[in-house]
């Protein structure tokens, strides 16, 4: 069955118009190769309602169910949703902060301080798609007791789009302007047609700040605020004590705004160790209630899971473990920064590098001997939904003889050591990432195929609450990358690619100018990119959009610079009876307010 645009908009008005169910519209979606959240993101571009699917909820009174243990292997070192780099950071934020909407693993909205979900139908959306206005929920008050107000969704876009304070999401804010219809409702105008209006204060990206709290801390003045520490939200829970890098401590906020909610009277968010101990402390002795981000080999997981206190569970989204090839020099200065991007990597400058690392690294034997039901792998740097995975990559199967031959067409000639080199330039590098007992086995195996095909790599660990922490004077951060070669997960938290995506812009990248707070790591660029970019955020034809992001994928996989190598369903380990609610689309704990322990 196929189905052209003439055809889907047709459908469309029947959804509008009620002659045809939401559900049925995505059920024929899903026939022709959408997913239920890419059916779900097309009703919103033509500006139709988006169905409210309640949320499993059994407890009928607030408090009761005692303590909620959480362990990260990677601590929060702060709490300011707005320049958190790492999802540790994002994940901590989120228990304290609230967005207006957020997205369910359906890739629906679901309100949280908004009173409903904007259409085109309630007049929230604008017909030429420049303005979205927002109804904002009554009787919400900070965790100091303050109300709630328009005010505070205003200042949050002022605090996040000021370029001084350097936030990693100010390209999310910067250039929309904001303005109070009445004290709960706002009006958000963009300098141009948007079809992914549901960014700003949705998701990870949105949580609002109180303006009373933080407006003395603007710009340069932001990382000195005491609230970057000691959160005042309207979330389900109120901080008790915070140590970065350590341990978290909350109590469930008694005026919360959602009837019956938080179930748990206390949280305690343990930081620090290794995946295999969190795993073990959650599956096998239930010391936890939840790991997060369990990135341990398949086969341990599995024998943990035989204890019967615990299962494992996978939630697909778009999560990518990657390579970055540095297109800077890490190892020299240009006008004082390592890693200009005045500068050019010595060896990866060269494409046949480039292409013989593809060919060193065995993706399907990594992914399935090693993570298993936690990987899998894939050719594209942006995989879900469907409808914007490129069909036009492969995978390219290890194969050093091929690699030895390119090299050696290339001019890199094995020198005495055996390593390659041109000129005074050798085949020698720093391979980082942060301590996970997978990355390892994982760098090992790279390690071993290139030392056949002339590369030399050093192998280097880094902690992951340093790796990924956001300290600006620390050499070692994945912000940096001050080394040849790194080796992360990105993660995408919106069932839309458009924020994801900007991560290879221009203007994204990662250098001292913005303390490295920007998302462009590996600080690869492309003009053909940024243009198809900048295209995708103005075009309300969603086939159209789809084609661009795909030109995006396509673009950055030829390179050559950056190697995905396979897709991660986010693994989070549970003990029996306790029921969440998770979505692969937002952070871990977006919907921790619906969590509750069977009896």
């Amino acid at each position: 069955m196929s189905m052209n645009e003439h055809d889907i908009k047709g459908l469309v008005e029947e959804v509008r118009e009620g002659k045809l169910p939401r559900r049925s519209f995505i059920q024929q979606m899903v026939s022709v190769g959408l997913t239920a959240p890419m059916a779900s993101m097309m009703l919103m571009h033509y500006g139709v309602a988006n169905a409210q699917t309640a949320i499993p909820y059994k407890p009928t009174k607030r408090g009761g169910g005692g303590t909620l243990k959480l362990i990260y292997w990677q601590a929060a070192v702060h709490l300011n949703p707005h320049y958190a780099g790492g999802t540790k950071d994002q994940d901590a934020s989120r228990i304290f902060y609230e967005p207006l909407a957020g997205w369910d693993t359906d890739g629906n909205l679901v309100p949280f301080l908004a009173a409903e979900v904007p259409t085109r139908a309630n007049g929230g959306l604008s017909a030429d798609g420049k303005s979205v206005t927002w109804k904002l929920k009554r009787g919400v008050t900070w965790h100091d007791g303050k109300p709630f107000t328009a005010d505070d969704v205003i200042f949050t876009a002022q605090y996040a789009g000021d370029p001084a304070a350097a936030m990693t999401t100010v390209n999310v804010y910067k250039d929309i302007k904001v303005t109070k219809v009445d004290s709960h409702t706002v009006k958000i105008d963009f300098p141009k047609p948007t079809p992914f209006w549901a960014e700003p204060f949705v998701g990870s990206v949105g949580l609002v700040l109180p303006k009373h709290v933080f407006e003395g801390f603007m710009g340069a003045k932001s990382r000195e605020n005491p609230a970057n520490l000691k959160p005042v939200g309207t979330g389900p829970y109120k901080v008790i004590d915070f140590k970065p890098g350590d341990i978290l401590r909350a109590g469930a906020n008694t005026a919360y705004h959602i009837p019956n909610q938080p179930f748990f009277d206390a949280l305690e968010v343990k930081g620090g160790g290794d995946a295999t101990s969190a795993a073990r402390a959650v599956l096998q002795t239930a010391e936890y209630d939840v790991g997060w981000n369990l990135a341990v080999e398949d086969i341990i997981l599995k024998q943990l899971e035989g204890s019967g206190k615990g299962k494992m569970s996978f939630y697909a989204g778009s999560d990518i473990e990657f390579i970055t090839l540095n297109v800077t020099d890490p190892w020299n200065e240009v006008d004082g920064e390592r890693a200009s991007v005045k500068s050019k990597h010595p060896a990866f400058q060269d494409k046949a590098v480039r292409d013989a690392m593809n060919l060193l690294i065995d993706r399907r034997s990594i992914a399935e001997v090693i993570y298993g039901r936690g990987a899998i792998a894939t050719s594209n740097f942006l995989n879900n939904p469907p409808r914007f995975r490129s069909p036009n990559t492969k995978i390219e199967p290890l194969n050093i003889e091929r690699a030895n031959q390119i090299l050696e067409t290339a001019g890199w000639k094995k020198g005495a050591d055996g390593i390659r080199a041109k000129g005074n330039v050798k085949l020698k590098f720093v391979y980082q990432t942060s301590v996970s007992g997978p990355r390892q086995k994982c760098q090992a195996i790279i390690k071993d195929a290139c030392s056949k095909a002339g590369i030399d790599l050093e192998l280097k660990s880094v902690v992951a609450a340093v790796f990924f922490g956001s300290d600006f004077a620390n050499p070692d951060t994945y912000q940096k990358n001050w080394t040849d070669i790194q080796m992360f997960t990105t993660t995408m938290t919106q069932p839309d690619p458009q924020t994801f995506m900007e991560q290879y812009t221009s203007w994204e990248l990662a250098q001292k100018a913005n303390k490295w707070a920007s998302r462009n790591l590996s600080r690869w660029t492309s003009k053909e990119y940024d243009d198809a970019h900048k295209a995708a955020q103005v075009e309300l034809d969603p086939a159209k959009r789809a084609a661009l992001f795909i030109k995006m994928n396509d673009l950055v996989v030829a390179d050559g610079h950056i190697i995905p190598l396979f897709a991660r369903p986010r693994p989070v380990g549970t003990v029996n009876k306790l029921v969440t609610t998770i979505s692969a689309w937002d952070n871990l704990t977006s919907f921790m307010n619906y969590w509750y322990r069977e009896a």
